[in-house]
C-alpha cells in the first residue's frame, strides 16, 4: 500500500467513496453526496490552506483517503485541526484507516499543528467502545473528550457525536 498526497486525478474515486458513505451511513452529516466539482474545490481549499490531504493506493486502486482541515474558523484555533478518514468498503478491516491516520498524524506534526480533533457520529444508543472509528482513534493515541447527544438528524434518527483529541 502506498500513502501519498491526493491529486485532482484522485477526485472521482474520492467522490465515489464519500458519496456511498453519505447515502448509506450516518458518519457524514451531509444528506446529498457532493459532485466531483465540489470535491475538487474541497481538495483545493484544504491543500491551499496548508493542510495535508492523503490517499492510500493499493495495486493502482484508491483504497481510502484522509485529510486534516480547520477545526474552527477563529484565529485562536489555528494550530488545531480536525481529521477525516474514509475507506472504501472493499478495503475495510485491512489496516488502511490505521495507515492513513498514522500518516496524517505525522504530516500534522511536520506542519506544527498542536491538536487533532476527531469526530465520530453514532446512534444514540450505541456503545462507544464498539464503534470502529472510535476504536481506531483510541488505538492511535486519541482520548475520548466527550459526547454530544442528539446533535444531528439523518436517516430518520437523531445522532450523537463522539469527540476525540490527540495532542501532538
Amino acid at each position: 500500500m502506498q500513502i501519498r498526497e491526493a491529486t485532482p486525478a484522485d477526485i472521482p474515486a474520492i467522490t465515489q467513496i464519500y458519496g456511498r458513505s453519505v447515502i448509506e451511513e450516518f458518519v457524514s452529516f451531509e444528506h446529498e453526496p457532493p459532485s466531483i466539482d465540489e470535491m475538487t474545490d474541497r481538495l483545493t481549499g484544504i491543500t491551499e490552506a496548508g493542510y495535508p490531504y492523503l490517499v492510500a493506493e493499493t495495486n493502482g486502486e484508491l483504497a481510502g483517503y484522509c485529510y486534516a482541515s480547520s477545526y474552527r474558523p477563529r484565529p485562536a484555533y489555528g494550530k488545531t485541526v480536525e481529521s477525516t478518514v474514509y475507506v472504501a468498503p472493499k478495503f475495510w478491516r485491512q489496516g488502511v484507516a490505521r495507515q492513513l491516520l498514522g500518516s496524517l498524524i505525522n504530516e500534522c506534526r511536520k506542519r506544527e499543528f498542536r491538536q487533532v480533533i476527531a469526530i465520530a457520529a453514532c446512534q444514540s444508543d450505541a456503545e462507544v467502545g464498539k464503534i470502529a472509528s472510535v476504536q481506531l482513534h483510541l488505538r492511535m493515541g486519541f482520548v475520548n473528550s466527550g459526547r454530544l447527544s442528539g446533535v444531528g438528524f439523518k436517516h430518520n434518527q437523531w445522532l450523537d457525536i463522539i469527540l476525540m483529541q490527540l495532542t501532538l
